[in-house]
């Protein structure tokens, strides 16, 4: 038979027990798989380098106590989150029929579309970087007029940029200070506008004194978004239970949202609360929360610092969007390809294997599985984002700030493809290096950062050319 490796490739292997078999290779679920990963795609190592980076990867790491033993009897759920405690995509669905979802430039569509999609993803690319103007509807409050103004570095990036969320707590409750404005703060106002024989002048929100929870949250990039948004709902579900074994103390959370279109309890993965279930939804909420634009999934408008009397003074009152311009955006995003690998050199090889064995791809799942998708390019297709995207408490790391199911300590495991394109890290930008990052974890990431913390400089620098080769 033909079994899918824990990279998402398919190898030529013997049929057995995939996930508590001999773990000669770290990440890899049998002995066939191990010694097949190497041709199983083009810039792999040859099977003599692998063997290589199994005894670097097992014998280097140092003081991390990651080793799990060989296991041939009935699986037993891990005591704790080392070792590579990895889910596979056979069991979050892929078959051998399962084909790899494959990218052209960066932020550039996904390969394998054809001319009407090409066409779709032309028509969204212009949406995203036209600028935005009172006359189509922008404001009163804003963060900004372009979706490129965030996501421009490079096309469907992140330039680092940063919007405030705010709150307070109070009895133990989080309470958004929505009546001030919360918990989002929009920076910017469309400024005088007319108003009977004078002008009435909209003006910035604030963070109010009122607020005792303040938090930054980098603008998230937007590559290979369309591969997430195709991942059924029941695959997190099961992703969740498979971590609940392989690993409890870093199991994640579904984060469970309402679906607008439908009113459907759906999966949210978009976001750092993944506090939105599909694509389109996302871009409706860009458009009123980033820039003011009312659509009909979001048709209110958001009152300036809490205050719906200015709204008098609205020169665009009515619906600003038909919903033309969320769904070329949505397309856009949908379309977009995910990040190429970078350089897979003998180091950053080495590092993956690291990577797996201090815990890290516990919350950062190498490999997802989309379900059918009517963009065939996007159907049924093995993809890499290196995130489970569930819900997880990172103790201090965690925001303050509490939306739909996640609490004030939980995030959503941010994806590491396109790692390489940043040059600032974790939720609020507060790193500037991916090992600050690394540092920076806690909650259920202190483990594994205390493992890297542990491990030899070789073995720090490989890890880290592995991250930066994302």
């Amino acid at each position: 038979m033909r079994a899918p490796n824990s990279s998402g490739l398919f190898v030529a292997c013997a049929q057995v027990n995939t996930r508590f078999g001999n773990e000669v290779f770290p990440g890899a679920r049998d002995a066939a798989a191990c010694n097949a990963r190497g041709g199983a795609r083009k810039s792999h190592l040859s099977m003599l380098k692998h063997g290589a980076l199994a005894i670097i990867a097992g014998a280097l790491v140092m003081g991390c106590g990651t080793h799990r033993e060989n296991v041939a009897t009935a699986p037993v759920a891990p005591s704790d989150a080392g070792g590579d405690s990895v889910a596979s995509v056979s069991e979050l669905g892929a078959t051998s029929e399962t084909s790899e979802a494959t990218t052209t430039t960066l932020g550039g569509p996904i390969a394998g579309l054809d001319a009407a999609e090409l066409a779709r993803f032309a028509a969204g690319r212009d949406d995203f970087m036209e600028v935005e103007t009172v006359d189509d509807g922008i404001g009163p409050v804003f963060n900004e007029a372009s979706c490129a103004t965030c996501h421009d570095a490079p096309v469907g990036g992140t330039t680092g940029r940063t919007e405030t969320r705010f709150g307070r707590m109070v009895g133990g409750q989080f309470d958004p200070l929505a009546e001030r404005g919360g918990s989002l703060m929009q920076d910017h106002a469309i400024g005088a506008v007319p108003a009977g024989a004078g002008t009435f002048t909209f003006v910035p929100e604030v963070v109010p004194a009122q607020a005792t929870v303040h938090a930054q949250r980098v603008t998230t990039p937007l590559f290979g978004l369309g591969l997430v948004d195709a991942v059924p709902d029941a695959t997190f579900l099961i992703l969740a239970r498979l971590e609940g074994l392989y690993s409890p103390s870093t199991r994640g959370t579904p984060s469970l949202v309402t679906e607008l279109r439908t009113g459907a309890t759906r999966v949210g993965r978009f976001g750092w609360k993944a506090q939105v279930p599909t694509l389109h939804q996302f871009s409706g909420d860009a458009y009123i929360n980033e820039m003011g634009v009312t659509n009909p999934e979001f048709p209110n408008e958001n009152c300036p610092q809490g205050d719906c009397a200015p709204l008098a003074f609205n020169p665009d009152p009515g619906m600003n969007n038909d919903g033309s311009d969320v769904d070329r955006f949505a397309d856009f995003m949908t379309l977009l390809g995910p990040p190429k690998r970078g350089n897979r050199a003998f180091q950053s090889e080495a590092g993956e294997q690291v990577f797996r064995r201090i815990g890290c791809a516990n919350c950062h799942t190498p490999a997802l599985v989309t379900g059918f998708s009517p963009v065939r390019a996007l159907s049924h297709r093995v993809f890499e984002p290196y995130s489970d995207f569930l819900l997880h408490d990172m103790g201090e790391l965690g925001d303050g700030i509490v939306q739909n199911l996640a609490d004030g300590r939980e995030m959503r495991t941010a994806p590491l493809w396109g790692l390489s394109a940043r040059s600032v890290y974790l939720h609020d930008g507060r790193a500037k290096s991916v090992h600050d990052a690394i540092l920076g974890h806690s909650g259920q990431g202190t483990a594994a950062r205390d493992r890297f913390v542990g491990l030899n400089p070789r073995m720090q620098a490989a890890l880290l050319a592995f991250l930066q080769s994302l």
